[in-house]
């Protein structure tokens, strides 16, 4: 850890805390398999944090810990020092696959996750016409999920996950799925959704630049068994545009860092 991110973490507020987790298979037939071994992190509250690794190292099985959807075999996974034990409302989950109900509408497809809130119709419209404005979607609330595209889509989710604010935004490859462009402009319009929400966000990506654009901090991780490798602070100046960011020599230095941490793991895990 670097003396800026000590310094920084000193004085700001733990959300997530991971600690000493172990995350052990056990098939029915064959031996036991490690995924997860002695991993800890934090992410500070408003805090957009992203984890990065080689294919298998655990980092989507991290996140459906945190999520509460997997168990964890031995260690402790906290929100705001409660144990977590399950999902709950305080975290969103956004996968890279688009999870909508297809036979609802945009705005019903949204207003789904205010179904247990208590929330009056009225603050339900006044929530999810908010959320459609936030993601861009004005003109198609009465559109179904097969007359939109992947990133329309994934917008629909993003404003899903938030409209119930929570408290932590989990993001599993939200946007693995989206061909180039549409990429770009989803990363971008992720950032000025997190400009105005500022929930705290723990974003899992095989997309070293857009966990650097994105990013305060990224975790590197080791090949399986996942441990933590390195914590790289990213300190570019925001808000960030795309075009901007690639163009700062900074960007380019950190780019390079990542990648051989993440280099040097891939080649360990082919010995």
């Amino acid at each position: 850890m670097t003396a800026m991110t000590a310094t920084t973490q000193m004085t700001q507020t733990a959300k997530l805390q991971v600690n000493d987790v172990w995350k052990t298979f056990t098939p029915k037939k064959g031996q036991a398999v490690d995924a997860l071994q002695d991993l800890s992190l934090t992410v500070n509250a408003n805090e957009f944090v992203s984890l990065v690794g080689p294919s298998g190292c655990g980092k989507s099985t991290l996140l459906m810990m945190a999520a509460g959807l997997e168990p964890i075999s031995e260690g402790r996974i906290l929100i705001d020092g409660r144990e977590i034990d399950g999902p709950g409302p305080d975290r969103g989950m956004v996968f890279q696959s688009y999870t909508l109900f297809p036979w609802l509408t945009v705005e019903d497809n949204i207003r789904f996750a205010l179904k247990k809130s208590g929330l009056g119709r009225t603050q339900q419209d006044e929530l999810v016409g908010d959320h459609i404005r936030l993601v861009g979607l004005e003109g198609f609330e009465r559109s179904h999920p097969n007359q939109l595209s992947g990133g329309m889509r994934q917008r629909v989710a993003i404003a899903r996950a938030l409209v119930y604010r929570p408290e932590m935004l989990l993001m599993d490859e939200p946007f693995g799925a989206l061909d180039a462009q549409t990429r770009m402009l989803m990363q971008e319009l992720l950032l000025q959704v997190w400009q105005v929400e500022r929930t705290t966000v723990l974003f899992v990506t095989h997309d070293v630049e857009e966990a650097i654009f994105l990013s305060d901090r990224i975790y590197v991780m080791t090949a399986r068994p996942g441990r933590i490798k390195a914590e790289i602070a990213i300190d570019l100046p925001r808000p960030r545009t795309l075009l901007e960011t690639e163009s700062d020599a900074r960007f380019a230095e950190l780019r390079r860092q990542v990648l051989t941490l993440i280099r040097e793991e891939a080649r360990r895990a082919m010995r």
